[in-house]
């Protein structure tokens, strides 16, 4: 595994955990700025929303920089946001560095997968990119129990300087390891901003962002509202809960390194299976809710196939962007937005009397609409992929 991989998946996990610690902080923040749990909730929408509108605005405004020049800062400006959230002396001050710390999280994996493929042989691009994507899930996994246990033991502000330590770290490592000729954007790829947006004129791109986003959308649907399944169908104290989501995220990391593997032999049938396989788990979910051991399952196998497809639509979109970083950028802008839609949808489904497994079949019905955007974009590559079968038997 190259070097310079690993300082990209450090640098996931230390992006991963910014965006997860803070749920296990918020009454510890709430506390010492002495504001209202809503006002410390809007830590966690403020970044969300500053992550959609990073990916797009800094992707563009650096498209003609060297690769890996663009990665340094980002990682830079991550470290700042950190240390700001560590010393913010207010609570301004800390959404001010919670939403400089996030600008930086889509163009990161949108650009970082983009150098992570040009890494290793063309053959492993997908699970070069899992391999990156390995640190954001394992941060997924750690990320909430960490902020609770260093909050409890040596405050919340700890938990921030932990991040920054680590956002150093992955620095170091990807100035150190990421070669410097990798970094350069190769001639073929287009840097302007008009030949970046002329990437979205493909149908293919808009298929694979629409894909990502409902697939996203169907998981996250389901997710918001996992806990309530949990205590108020599934019986689980609150206690479990912790524990439980802990499962799904290791269902996270192996789903992620599973699906770079499939996608390297058979992207669009892996892409299709592993959104056929989330439409089902999330319906049998809803019909088992009440067994204790089945959701202990089916909320792993929801982490499993949620996230299977991952490196997948990266490589897929930037593929048929040719390689352009906008378009990678906008594929993890389009799963920001279909978690937003997926969190609405299953909160009106709640709203409307239908019950705390009605967001699973909520999330079934969004991720099948995905299933039936991917087959049709799978259909219409077809042709495009025998040829391109051929040539490389023929060479």
């Amino acid at each position: 595994m190259p070097r310079g991989l690993v300082a990209l998946a450090v640098g996931g996990f230390g992006i991963g955990l910014t965006e997860f610690l803070i749920a296990g902080l918020l009454p510890q923040v709430a506390a010492g700025f002495a504001v209202s749990e809503a006002a410390a909730g809007r830590l966690i929408s403020g970044y969300a929303v500053s992550v959609a509108v990073g990916a797009i605005a800094l992707t563009a405004a650096t498209a003609r920089l060297p690769r890996k020049h663009v990665l340094v800062g980002l990682v830079v400006l991550f470290v700042l946001g950190n240390l700001l959230s560590a010393i913010a002396p207010s609570y301004p001050v800390m959404l001010l560095g919670r939403i400089v710390a996030a600008l930086c999280h889509g163009s990161f994996f949108g650009i970082g997968s983009l150098v992570a493929r040009s890494l290793v042989a063309p053959e492993r691009a997908s699970r070069a990119v899992a391999v990156m994507f390995a640190g954001l899930t394992v941060a997924n996994v750690l990320g909430v129990p960490f902020g609770a246990l260093v909050g409890e033991r040596w405050g919340w502000r700890a938990a921030f300087w932990a991040v920054t330590v680590i956002g150093l770290l992955a620095l170091v490592g990807i100035v150190a390891f990421v070669p410097s000729h990798v970094g350069q954007t190769p001639p073929t790829v287009p840097t302007g901003l008009r030949a970046q947006l002329g990437a979205f004129r493909s149908g293919q791109v808009w298929l694979t962002l629409v894909a990502t986003a409902l697939g996203y959308g169907g998981m996250f649907g389901a997710f918001s509202y996992i806990a309530y399944t949990f205590t108020e169908v599934g019986g689980f104290s609150s206690a479990d809960v912790a524990w439980l989501l802990m499962v799904y995220g290791v269902g996270l990391v192996v789903g992620n390194l599973i699906g770079g593997r499939a996608a390297d032999h058979d992207r669009d049938r892996a892409l299709v299976l592993a959104l056929v396989g989330l439409t089902v788990t999330l319906v049998v979910f809803g019909l088992l809710a009440t067994s204790a051991t089945a959701s202990v399952v089916l909320v792993f196998l929801m982490g499993v196939f949620g996230f299977a497809g991952v490196p997948g639509m990266i490589t897929r979109v930037t593929d048929y962007a040719h390689g352009a970083a906008l378009a990678a950028s906008a594929n993890v802008s389009a799963s920001n937005m279909g978690n937003a839609l997926g969190a609405w949808a299953g909160g009106l489904a709640i709203t409307a009397g239908l019950g705390y497994t009605a967001p699973l079949y909520v999330g079934a019905g969004i991720v099948l609409t995905a299933v039936f955007v991917m087959t049709v974009a799978a259909h219409r590559a077809r042709p495009a992929v025998r040829q391109a079968r051929a040539s490389a038997v023929r060479r």
